[in-house]
């Protein structure tokens, strides 16, 4: 029998509408009220057009390096009929208008961007248009259907071109047209095309602003020192010696645990290491690594779990079985270590009227941020102005905005405008994280090759309850007290553990094969360090486990990769299609002396994936030498990013693979910098290609989809190279 299980997405959705905040259901035009002369068009939220044919896209998503500035921009160019580096991209801040349709929330991520805008966008732009082509029809005294556009002027028959900011001033007083008809795709000029991004000469020339970058004349620093065991708390500090340190103006107590501020990062850093501090530890203080896999191995073996999924009858599936197996898989806490480590400025704007404050962050979830500062200063939401910037890197890591509640609240301590910056060592032992995670897959064959039972148990933490823990402070309002939310967040965490499944946990295990009688199951063992969403979230491990046994699986059929991977997605065609092509890849492959290859496949975020990588082993080393990557994410919008996606995937999945870790040493996290917790190295780096397959298929995600197959199909190949199959992450040979 099944039981319930909420997804993150719906929890975001459910969470909105419970806060009375964001509307989902917003219509993207409205009728365009006239504006006093001389000011710009802006018919709808996303569009502003002047006089002197300035054109501006608010874009409703933020950039954390995805390519969603230019991705939007070029649905909104292809219908307003400009090119795509003509318009001027701007961060909105807090607005019902910029709600992401697919999350409920002004949020970006789960791979969404295009996916839930596709349509909007492109009809926001080509009403407008339209608008324009009416007001030029009606200024010009000429027929409308003589009119048309051309990179962003109205061009007659005779061949007259006049820049659409000539018609903003008759546009203000017309009706915005509504569901214009949209461009058939055979006459899209950017949709589907390659061309440079937007923001490549911002970012290359060093000119793009980034949330460190913010600085303000009146503008302090601020660290912060946090307890080294997640969950503990302050009990005494002395700041003496700090304070007397040249730059240091304040040491003051918050929530988080002791800031020092300075007039500058490097004082208030040197400053911090000379507070004395004594910390009340949690009960995480009692764990390391080997009791926490020792755990969960008991829990495995003693509990029962919470069913997550079932279909048919799985013990007449593996009683009917000709051959069974049985796989455990291991993977371990993951930080996200984004080359930009956290940080957030806030000032506080006094006046007669009551407090006001803004925040400049690069974030994920603006109205977050502003819900988290309303909280900590004690005033309305409306009060408080957010700037997002951009990002460099998240991969979930900006949608938990601890330091904006920190630098709200030492902002109101020392009434100082604050920069909270974290360092590398700060956000490694001192973050969210991707949960550990242990897999059980028992799986039985018939005598044809398919898959006649399949159960699999996860063993782990959930992300929801912290997730909700740290976004529930900005999503209810401020007169319910903190307490009240702290319980909330416990008793979702028991009901997690006790009689409901966190979706986002085991997600990707059961969904891509045929398989009739099935069961999920969920095992929640928490030692309480923090957890949250990770680039691609479940699948991340999920993937690792399902595809690595679909491998064993095939060895036991007498089958190849492929062939046990077709029997058994029958009813997946386009996860299918990719296997088949994977499939004939390594089959028609003459791999270097010593080299191997592996597959696996995996469908993720609306998009799937199939990756062949080829690795050789020689004393223990390990090196992948190439990865073909096969990706079906439906409609291209640019299918250079979509490259660059899949690369960069691959790239922070082997990461992951080959070097991935964060043990605990008296429940404190031991890593603290890229030396001990390194990325991919360029000489590590293998050659990549990725095959984009053509499709009709309405856009699905392609920043997280590329990730999950990597770690698997490494691991298969090793198994071809060296008979070792390996089932714990990161992938170490004996």
């Amino acid at each position: 029998m099944s039981t319930a299980r909420l997804s993150r997405r719906l929890f975001i959705k459910a969470s909105a509408a419970a806060s009375g905040g964001l509307v989902v259901g917003f219509g993207l035009g409205v009728p365009a009220a006239a504006a006093a002369n001389g000011r710009p068009l802006a018919p709808n939220a996303f569009i502003e057009i002047n006089h002197d044919n300035e054109i501006i896209f608010y874009c409703p998503r933020d950039e954390m390096g995805q390519g969603v500035d230019h991705g939007l921009a070029t649905l909104v160019a292809e219908e307003l009929d400009v090119p795509p580096a003509a318009l001027e991209v701007r961060r909105p801040s807090v607005n019902e208008a910029f709600v992401n349709p697919d999350m409920g929330m002004q949020i970006t991520g789960g791979s969404t961007a295009v996916k839930a805008h596709f349509l909007p966008l492109r009809q926001a732009a080509a009403d407008v248009r339209a608008l324009v082509l009416d007001a030029a029809a009606l200024d010009l005294q000429l027929a409308r259907d003589t009119l048309n556009t051309l990179d962003g002027y109205v061009v007659t028959a005779t061949g007259d071109r006049y820049p659409y900011g000539d018609f903003i001033d008759v546009a203000k007083d017309l009706d915005l047209p509504e569901n214009t008809p949209l461009k058939p795709a055979a006459q899209f000029k950017y949709i589907g095309k390659e061309f440079p991004r937007i923001d490549g000469l911002s970012k290359s020339t060093g000119t793009a602003l980034y949330g460190v970058d913010i600085d303000l004349p009146d503008m302090h620093r601020a660290v912060v020192l946090r307890c080294p065991v997640a969950g503990g708390e302050l009990q005494s500090f002395d700041a003496s010696l700090a304070s007397a340190m040249p730059g240091v103006t304040d040491v003051v107590e918050v929530t988080a645990g002791v800031a020092v501020v300075a007039q500058h990062f490097w004082q208030a850093k040197q400053a911090a290491a000379k507070v004395e501090v004594e910390w009340d530890l949690p009960e995480l203080a009692s764990v390391d690594t080997a009791r926490l896999k020792r755990d969960y191995s008991a829990a495995l073996t003693n509990e029962s779990g919470v069913s997550a999924s079932s279909a048919g009858d799985l013990e007449a599936g593996m009683s009917g079985a000709s051959a069974t197996l049985e796989s455990e898989y291991w993977a371990p806490y993951l930080a996200h270590a984004p080359m930009e480590p956290m940080n957030a400025v806030v000032r506080i704007n006094r006046g007669g009227e009551g407090d006001k404050a803004e925040v400049w962050s690069g974030t994920q979830a603006p109205m977050i941020d502003q819900g988290l500062v309303a909280r900590a200063l004690g005033i309305s939401r409306n009060d408080v102005t957010v700037y997002p910037m951009l990002m460099g890197g998240a991969f979930g890591r900006r949608g938990t905005l601890t330091h904006v509640t920190e630098a709200a609240e030492i902002a109101k301590a020392t009434d100082k405008t604050i920069q909270v910056i974290w360092t590398r060592e700060d956000d490694l032992r001192h973050g969210v994280y991707r949960p550990a995670s242990l897999m059980r897959i028992r799986a039985g064959l018939d005598s044809g090759g398919s898959i006649s039972g399949w159960q699999a148990t996860r063993v782990g933490g959930n992300m929801m309850p912290d997730t909700l823990g740290v976004m529930g402070p900005a999503l209810v309002p401020n007169f319910i007290p903190n307490g009240l939310i702290n319980f909330a967040a416990a008793a979702a965490e028991k009901a997690y553990a006790d009689w409901t499944v966190d979706y986002s946990s085991i997600e990707g295990l059961v969904e891509d094969y045929d398989l009739p009688n099935s069961e999920v199951v969920h095992i929640t063992v928490d030692h309480g360090l923090p957890l949250t969403f990770w680039r691609a979230v479940g699948h991340s491990y999920t993937a690792f486990a399902k595809e690595s046994m679909m491998d064993e699986l095939a060895e036991q059929a007498g089958l190849s990769p492929a062939e046990l991977r077709l029997q058994n997605s029958q009813q997946n065609p386009r996860l299918a299609a990719l296997i088949r092509l994977a499939g004939e890849q390594m089959e028609n492959a003459s791999p270097a002396p010593g080299h191997a290859l592996g597959m696996a496949a995996h469908g993720s975020f609306s998009s799937y994936v199939a990756q062949v990588a080829e690795v050789s082993a020689e004393g223990g080393n390990i090196r992948v030498h190439k990865v073909t990557c096969y990706v079906d994410c439906g409609q291209v919008v640019n299918p250079d990013i979509v490259r660059a996606q899949m690369e960069g995937a691959i790239m922070f999945g082997l990461t992951a693979a080959l070097h991935g870790k964060l043990e605990l040493k008296d429940g404190a996290v031991v890593e603290g910098n890229f030396h001990n917790y390194p990325i991919l190295r360029i000489n590590e780096s293998p050659e990549v290609e990725v095959v984009i397959i053509d499709s009709n298929e309405a856009p699905t995600g392609v920043g997280e989809p590329g990730l999950p197959p990597i770690a698997p199909a490494v691991a298969n190949a090793l198994y071809a190279a060296t008979g070792q199959r390996l089932r714990s992450l990161p992938l170490e040979l004996a």
